[in-house]
């Protein structure tokens, strides 16, 4: 290492720390500009939405957002007109509608209306039905105050100078009795110590296992008894004892099951959710299973087997069915062999 080589790494990385720390300071200090900004802005639409109150609405400032404890609505106004959540923006540049959605200097706002329709929802949700189709969204523009619009998505727009107009033209829908209920329920859950929670569908997505509502199948050996009383009625010709071979009615079971007890297996089958024994008897498992996977899986097995059978004992007791079918109808038209004509000894005597 040369003279001064570790001094110089040292300076680079202590200038890249400091050029690192003038950016975080530059985009705090933006950060603090715009905070304040919207604050100023706030206060001052506060102000237009207080001096509503001499018309009956009720203005609640800088609520808890219900379910979100880290968000706040800027204000809640209630009055004859409805429930309006006004969000303030301090925007700056021109805003406009292109195609019914919100723009600023070209940009798309469509982020910041579908928070206000967010916000006027979870107050929506804190209301009597009747009251949840009253709420509405707007939006107050600080330095644009002759704007007046809607989006297409149902925002209202309007400026800060143009926002007393656009409440008082407002239709009637809540009675001065109405107002006072839905102001003092809502200063009660949005102005406390905690924002109110919601119960939305991902509070009902809890872990563990859900209840299986849905109807447990029918036994195999049911389901195989029905199959064997449907086909004995379609071949009358098929003796007792030919059904019982067919359908494993006998005392010895074959395929999977052969060599296991009567006992054991009820209808030709291996009782469900029992361990199959060792011949012996005396050897113990090497190691215990995890409980239900081998039943699920000896449960699984079986009824596939079953159902292969089924198909199998089907396809023959039909086959067999239309070959005795076929066999009666060929005797019962089968021509008669043709017989030599008999003739009277006298009669060809006479004749000439």
């Amino acid at each position: 290492m040369t003279a001064g080589e570790r001094a110089a790494e040292q300076s680079r990385l202590a200038g890249e720390r400091a050029a690192r720390l003038r950016r975080q300071a530059e985009q705090a200090e933006r950060s603090a500009r715009s905070w304040a900004a919207g604050a100023a802005g706030e206060v001052r639409v506060a102000a237009e939405l207080r001096e509503l109150e001499a018309r009956g609405w009720r203005l609640l400032n800088d609520a808890h957002w219900p379910g979100r404890p880290k968000a706040n609505l800027d204000h809640v106004l209630v009055g004859p007109g409805g429930i309006l959540v006004v969000d303030a923006k301090n925007w700056t540049g021109r805003v406009e509608l292109r195609n019914g959605r919100l723009t600023q200097n070209g940009y798309s706002r469509v982020r910041e209306t579908t928070g206000v329709l967010e916000q006027g929802a979870a107050v929506a949700a804190v209301l009597e039905p009747r009251h949840r189709r009253l709420v509405q969204g707007w939006i107050c523009l600080v330095n644009h105050p002759e704007l007046r619009t809607e989006s297409a998505d149902g925002v209202r727009v309007v400026g800060l100078e143009s926002l007393q107009f656009a409440v008082n033209i407002l239709p009637p829908v809540l009675e001065p009795a109405e107002i006072d209920l839905v102001f003092h329920h809502l200063q009660q859950l949005l102005s406390g110590p905690a924002s109110p929670a919601l119960l939305n569908t991902a509070a009902v997505g809890l872990p563990g296992p859900r209840p299986d509502f849905s109807p447990e199948p029918a036994p195999a050996f049911a389901q195989e008894s029905a199959l064997h009383d449907s086909l004995a009625a379609l071949a009358p010709t098929s003796t007792p004892s030919t059904a019982t071979a067919l359908f494993g009615g006998s005392s010895e079971a074959t395929g999977p099951f052969a060599g296991q007890s009567t006992a054991a297996v009820p209808n030709g089958r291996p009782a469900k959710g029992r361990r199959r024994q060792q011949s012996g008897g005396s050897e113990k498992p090497s190691g215990r299973r995890r409980k239900g996977s081998g039943r699920r899986r000896s449960t699984s097995r079986n009824r596939r087997a079953e159902i292969a059978r089924l198909i199998v004992l089907a396809v023959i007791v039909v086959a067999l069915w239309t070959f005795a079918g076929n066999a009666n109808r060929s005797s019962a038209v089968a021509p008669s062999t043709p017989q030599p004509p008999t003739v009277n000894s006298q009669t060809a005597d006479q004749t000439p």
